[in-house]
């Protein structure tokens, strides 16, 4: 009898454990199912405010722009970063001129053959950061649609050699990170050259992309150094230093410079075009709710009716 009621109790001891463990497991499971349900709620909730902030930031950029004639600098109120709070979460917009930046596409005419302006500057502007000069060739032939390579080019025949091959996308650059696949181009150089690329032109259509336009009152003084071979550092930081107290402008806006002599005594002045007003913007926004947060980045042309040319959303 003793022996059976050992057993016994030893069986319900058993049972009892397999039970709490049971249970255990249970409302662990329960719990990670809520916190997957709820983080995935606020993920989404981030995701709507990033959204709806990018929309907004295209409505605020759009009425300050509308509000001033002849310029866009770096001292206008789109160029300040606007954040907004509530119960639900929280808002940051800031946004960044791409007017301001050279325009890879720009290399290459719509003939295939290369645009030496263009390759002039983008060599002047690879040179401190280290690029060869090579690369630029190599990368005129990756945009071009043909598959004849330029002198110190590549086309698909070296791409197809790698491992794993691919091909020259013979077309114009989709994202400036697209640059880690042309030859010569590391991604430590692509991302020390991204803040002063763009891939988007001015203005639309391929006449205006062929040219240079760079607005000097939001270009950093890399781009600016490397517009004209004239340019030195000294000029560069006076550039920055005059429109920091005036912008620049081709108008009569009160409060700015008209045909600034500046750049009037360049020999290759010509070759560049200087704007002074620029029409595309990058808008981040960031929604955050709770430990969620959600980023939407979208670049838009503002002449006219606003035009969405990338978006992405991470």
């Amino acid at each position: 009898m003793r022996g059976e009621k050992g057993f016994a109790l030893v069986l319900t001891l058993v049972v009892t454990a397999l039970m709490v463990a049971a249970a255990v497991e249970l409302i662990h499971q329960v719990y990670v199912d809520t916190s997957l349900n709820r983080n995935f709620r606020d993920g989404q909730q981030a995701s709507l405010l990033a959204e709806s902030g990018l929309y907004g930031g295209i409505r605020l950029l759009r009425m300050a722009l509308s509000s001033q004639d002849g310029y866009t600098s770096l001292s206008d109120t789109w160029a300040a970063p606007f954040k907004q709070e509530d119960e639900t979460g929280r808002i940051e917009i800031t946004v960044t001129e791409e007017s301001g930046k050279i325009n890879l596409n720009a290399l290459v005419n719509p003939d295939n053959t290369v645009k030496e302006e263009t390759l002039n500057i983008l060599k002047r502007l690879g040179t401190p950061l280290q690029i060869p000069e090579s690369a630029w060739n190599a990368l005129a032939d990756w945009i071009d649609t043909d598959d004849l390579p330029v002198s110190g080019g590549s086309e698909s025949p070296y791409y197809l050699s790698l491992s794993p091959p691919y091909s020259a996308h013979n077309g114009r650059l989709t994202t400036v990170n697209e640059l880690t696949l042309v030859k010569g181009f590391t991604p430590e150089m692509v991302a020390k050259l991204a803040p002063f690329v763009t891939i988007y032109a001015d203005q639309p259509g391929s006449l205006v992309a062929q040219s240079v336009r760079v607005n000097v009152n939001t270009a950093p003084k890399e781009v600016i150094m490397a517009l004209d071979s004239d340019i030195d550092e000294g000029l560069a930081e006076r550039v920055i230093e005059e429109r920091n107290r005036l912008p620049f402008t081709n108008s009569d806006t009160p409060g700015s410079r008209v045909n600034n002599s500046l750049f009037d005594n360049l020999p290759s002045r010509d070759k560049v075009t200087l704007i002074y007003k620029g029409t595309l913007f990058r808008i981040t926004a960031r929604g955050f709710v709770k430990d969620a947060a959600r980023t939407v980045e979208a670049v838009v042309r503002m002449d006219g009716t606003p035009e969405i040319l990338s978006w992405q959303e991470y």
